[in-house]
C-alpha cells in the first residue's frame, strides 16, 4: 500500500493566508506541523500557527518565520474551550484556508471557520478509548469527517474510519520523522554505560502510555530470560505507566530497564540491535523510522501504518500477543544470518520513505483541491 497519494499542487501559495490549528501534542504531530509551516512560509504563504503555548515552546513554530497564537486546546473537552473557540472565530474570519491537526483541533475549527473558507483536517491518530470517553469521540470524528473540505489520514484504516464517519476527499498522508543528529558516543561507550556488555540489546523508544502496550514487551521479554546471553531491553521514555511498568518488571523478573527520558536517542540506537515496539496502534512512528534509518532490524505489532512503513525490514506480530512478540524476538537474536538481512533491508527501506517535499507536495495539493471546491 502506498504510504501518501502523490499529487500535483497547482497552487501559487504566495500571499496566501494559511492557519494551522493544532491541539496539545510532545511528538509527530508537532513534528510535522512544523516541517509544513517551513515550507509554506519558503513558497510566500503568510503562517499562523495556533495552539498552546506549550508546543511552541518544544517546536519553536515561531523560529519558523510564522506567526504564533496561544489558544489552550488540549486532548478533551474543557470548559475553556468556550473561550478558546471565540477566539479562533475572530482569527479565522480572515483565512484564506484553515488546516486542523487532531481530532479536538478540528472540532474546534470545524465550529470556528467561516463555510466558505475551506477546511483541511489531518488526522493522526485512531479512537483507541472506549465508554462515554470513547462515544464522544466517535461523535467527533462523525462531525469532523463530514464538515472538512479535504482530510488526511496518516493510516489506511484512519481513511477507512472517516469514511464510513460520512467524509468524502479523504486521503493518504505520511508523517516524516525529522533528521536526527549523528551519535554523539562510539556505540561500545554507550554499551558500556549502559552496562549491557556482551548481551543483546533490544531497544524500544516511546512514551509510557497505554497506547505502546508496554506490558506485552515486558512479557515477551521475560519469555527469553534462558537466551544466554540473556538480552536487556531497555526502554527510553516516560509517561504515566512508569509505577505500575516498574512493578510488573519485578513480578516477571524480566530482562527490562526502564532509561526514562533520553536526549540521547541516536546513540541508543546506534548501540542496539534491534528495535522493538509492542504498540497497539500507531500512525506513522518517529521511532519505527529512526530506527530503520539506523538500520536496526524491527520486531513489533502489525497496526496502523507500521506495516506499510516496516514492508520487508521488519517482523511483525498481532497485538497484545507476548508470546508471539517473543517468538520474532528470539528469531532475530539466534537465527544466523537473520539480523543482518533485516538490517540491510531496514537501510533500503529508509531511503524508499516519501521525504519531506513530498507530504508536504501532498498538503498542498489538498489545499488546491479544497480551495477549488469552496470555489464553486
Amino acid at each position: 500500500m502506498t504510504l501518501h497519494e502523490a499529487n500535483d499542487p497547482g497552487l501559487d501559495m504566495a500571499g496566501l493566508r494559511i492557519v494551522q490549528v493544532i491541539a496539545t501534542t510532545t511528538g509527530g504531530t508537532g513534528a510535522h506541523v512544523r516541517i509544513l509551516v517551513e515550507h509554506l512560509a519558503e513558497q510566500g504563504a503568510r503562517v499562523t500557527v495556533c495552539g498552546p503555548e506549550a508546543t511552541d515552546q518544544q517546536f519553536r513554530f515561531s523560529d519558523a518565520n510564522v506567526r504564533f497564537v496561544t489558544a489552550p486546546i488540549g486532548s478533551s473537552p474543557h470548559p475553556r474551550d468556550v473561550h478558546t473557540l471565540r477566539q479562533l472565530r475572530s482569527l479565522l474570519r480572515g483565512a484564506d484556508l484553515v488546516h486542523a491537526h487532531s481530532l479536538r483541533a478540528a472540532a474546534l475549527a470545524g465550529l470556528a471557520t467561516p463555510r466558505l473558507v475551506p477546511l483541511v483536517v489531518t488526522r493522526h491518530n485512531a479512537i483507541l478509548e472506549t465508554g462515554m470517553t470513547g462515544r464522544v469521540q466517535e461523535a467527533l470524528q462523525i462531525y469532523t469527517a463530514r464538515r472538512a473540505t479535504v482530510t488526511l489520514c496518516v493510516s489506511g484504516d484512519l481513511v477507512d474510519a472517516v469514511r464510513r464517519a460520512g467524509g468524502d476527499d479523504v486521503r493518504r498522508t505520511f508523517i516524516t520523522a525529522p533528521p536526527m543528529p549523528p551519535p554523539r558516543h562510539d556505540r561500545d561507550d554507550v554499551r558500556a554505560m549502559l552496562e549491557v556488555g556482551e548481551r543483546p540489546l533490544i531497544l524500544a523508544v516511546g512514551r509510557l502510555h497505554p497506547q505502546k502496550d508496554h506490558p506485552t514487551l515486558i512479557r515477551a521479554a521475560s519469555r527469553l530470560a534462558d537466551l544466554d546471553p540473556k538480552p536487556l531491553v531497555a526502554i527510553a521514555g516516560d509517561g504515566p505507566q512508569h509505577a505500575d511498568l516498574s512493578a510488573l518488571i519485578s513480578q516477571t523478573r524480566a530482562p527490562v530497564r526502564l532509561l526514562g527520558n533520553r536526549d540521547d536517542v541516536p546513540d541508543l540506537l546506534a548501540a542496539a540491535d534491534v528495535l522493538a515496539s509492542a504498540s497497539e496502534w500507531e500512525g506513522c512512528p518517529l521511532a519505527v523510522q529512526e530506527g530503520l534509518r539506523a538500520g536496526l532490524p524491527f520486531v513489533g505489532t502489525r497496526v496502523g501504518s507500521v506495516p506499510d512503513i516496516v514492508a520487508d525490514a521488519g517482523l511483525l506480530v498481532a497485538p497484545h500477543d507476548a508470546r508471539a512478540l517473543a517468538a520474532q524476538l528470539r528469531r532475530v537474536l539466534t537465527e544466523t544470518g537473520l539480523a543482518k538481512d533485516l538490517a540491510d533491508r531496514a537501510s533500503r527501506r529508509a531511503g524508499e520513505l516519501p521525504d519531506d517535499a513530498e507530504v508536504v507536495g501532498q498538503a498542498v495539493a489538498a489545499y488546491a483541491d479544497a480551495m477549488r471546491a469552496r470555489s464553486r
